[in-house]
């Protein structure tokens, strides 16, 4: 063993060891992510033609990774070379690991054309979903001989937050296969059936035994974070984390009867006297979204129904027209019983009124008897009605409920993020429908400011954000 350069943690070798084409690994600061992310890409160097990559969401962030690689493959192949100013390593047969970045999502056609037997993501969720996705054309193989394959690394938290959460953390418990399945049509009219499977291993601090031999205090470094941050860094919770906007966010199945301390409950049958409102956004290769919402007399607003186009892929447009989308309107009003025989106000962005080439968008949908007002647009205000109807009162009832089977609002709102130059609005390239079409509905029905009775206060608050909910208890990854 003197001759070891690197072995495998137990989680590591975990990670290793998974054959299916997409591998997750981490959820949590220092579990070891770069290193096994690092040594994986070099299982093949010995086929001359493997070509690997490893990205980065920009160049600078690739720094740390580069000099760790330094370390390790000088040790392992001494006669392998880096090539700085073309971020690649040549190795003695003629394999190559290259370091990429895509910093913009218009930058993945920097890869168009080019082949990769293995791609691997640090940082996973700084992507989004189209970055990601993009590149399955690019894995093919560069010769005869190789496994292909993709493997990430992550902590939560970032722009693609939400569809890495849904497509490897709630799809399945931990170390659990995940299976999909896709049709395509060959130029003769026969359907195949294609498949690929995923899996998430996750990996915390506590997996990583050198490191916390080697720095015992990194634990009570993590300890010391603000709390959203501690328990996505150092527990792994997916439903806390740093950039998270909504952060007063709470769904307690426990609750969903007596609707204490938690925004989601279970539906029941809407008074005849509350108003309904219909929110719009229109999408076409992005989703578009219908979230039907109803307004009690103490103006406490319910999410009740909703219809999203979305694909089974994270923030992906079913391309329906506007007609299409109408007629699905009309046929949910018509028979879901908390909205059949109502009279229903809708309300849309304004974006649908405009006409550059014929009929507009709003004038298609009138046409099929569905109709719109036109919404506030205005982004900030409309983020503070929704930060003061999640607040909770003393009696732990907030201004905003949502039925527990609109779950598309469940998944895609609590993980909007923030934008990283507009600090205090949401990033609009996070999957964010649904918050816009919402919001044109809490816009036209607003409240006042309201303290959160969960909220920690820090010191003054002098745009009255109050929206640093607690949180009581997160539990390790169970497997």
């Amino acid at each position: 063993m003197k001759n070891t350069i690197w072995v495998p943690q137990e989680k590591q070798a975990v990670f290793q060891s998974r054959g299916e084409y997409e591998a997750l690994y981490g959820g949590a600061a220092g579990g070891g992510k770069s290193d096994a992310l690092l040594t994986e890409a070099l299982r093949q160097v010995h086929i001359p033609h493997y070509r690997g990559l490893i990205l980065r969401k920009t160049y600078p962030q690739l720094s740390e990774l580069i000099d760790r690689s330094r370390e390790l493959y000088t040790k392992a192949y001494p006669k392998a070379r880096y090539n700085d100013s073309k971020h690649f390593w040549l190795f003695p047969g003629g394999a190559k690991i290259y370091f990429g970045a895509m910093q913009h999502t218009k930058d993945r056609i920097n890869y168009q054309g080019k082949r990769y037997d293995f791609i691997a993501f640090d940082e996973l969720t700084h992507f989004t979903w189209d970055e990601y996705s993009y590149m399955f054309s690019r894995n093919r193989p560069s010769g005869s001989g190789t496994r292909v394959y993709m493997r990430s690394t992550t902590n939560p938290g970032g722009i693609g937050h939400s569809w890495v959460k849904e497509r490897f953390i709630t799809a399945a418990p931990p170390l659990t296969p995940i299976e999909s399945r896709m049709n395509v049509v060959s130029p003769d009219g026969k359907l195949i059936t294609v498949k690929r499977n995923r899996i998430f291993v996750p990996s915390t601090v506590f997996d990583n035994k050198r490191l916390l031999e080697n720095d015992p205090n990194y634990l009570a470094n993590l300890s010391m974070l603000p709390e959203k941050e501690k328990n996505a860094l150092l527990y792994g919770d997916w439903d806390s984390f740093s950039g998270q906007v909504f952060s007063e966010w709470k769904n307690d199945s426990a609750h969903y009867t007596d609707r204490r301390f938690t925004h989601v409950i279970e539906p029941f049958e809407v008074p005849a006297s509350w108003k309904i409102y219909r929110g719009f956004d229109f999408g076409y290769s992005k989703p578009f979204a219908v979230e039907w919402i109803a307004i009690d007399h103490d103006r406490r607003a319910y999410v009740i129904a909703e219809l999203y186009g979305c694909t089974e892929n994270a923030d992906e447009g079913i391309r329906l027209t506007p007609q299409q989308i109408a007629a699905k309107i009309r046929t949910i009003e018509a028979e879901h019983p908390n909205l059949r025989g109502r009279r229903i106000h809708g309300i849309a962005d304004p974006a649908i009124a405009k006409a550059e080439t014929g009929q507009s968008i709003a004038d298609m949908m009138a046409g099929e008897g569905v109709f719109f007002d036109f919404g506030d647009h205005e982004r900030l205000p409309g983020k503070m009605q929704f930060h003061y109807r999640f607040a909770f009162d003393d009696e732990g009832i907030p201004m905003i409920y949502v039925f527990k089977n609109c779950r598309h609002f469940i998944r895609t709102v609590p993980n909007l993020v923030y934008d990283s130059t507009n600090v205090e609005d949401i990033d609009t390239r996070s999957e964010d429908h649904i918050y816009d079409c919402v919001r044109y509905v809490l816009m036209d029905n607003p409240i006042n400011p309201r303290k959160n009775s969960l909220t920690k206060t820090y010191g003054e608050d002098p745009l009255d954000m109050n929206c640093e909910g607690s949180v009581n208890k997160y539990n390790f990854y169970s497997y």
